[in-house]
């Protein structure tokens, strides 16, 4: 969504299912599909990798990843990221 647009979704629950996009991160997209459903894991074991071109984003493994074993990213975006999260996480 182009930056205009985004003060008025901010507020709204669908901010929760936001991420960035674009070079400095001046717009949002809401991912449709099992992307939408990934938890956070501070030891991900995927990654999203942005693809401008194509307007989409591609779902990139860290790891082998096991039948049956959960998908997780980083709500930062940087899989090695330890910067808070804007919720409170559950142990």
């Amino acid at each position: 969504m182009p930056a205009k647009q985004w003060p008025g979704v901010r507020p709204s629950i669908l901010s929760n299912y936001a991420f960035d996009w674009g070079e400095n991160d001046e717009h949002a997209v809401i991912a449709l599909g099992h992307v939408s459903i990934y938890n956070h894991s501070y030891r991900p074991n995927a990654q999203l990798v942005q693809l401008p071109v194509e307007l989409m984003m591609e779902v990139v493994a860290l790891k082998d990843i096991e039948p049956g074993e959960e998908i997780t990213i980083n709500y930062n975006g940087d899989p090695a990221g330890r910067d808070p999260l804007w919720f409170t996480r559950k142990r």
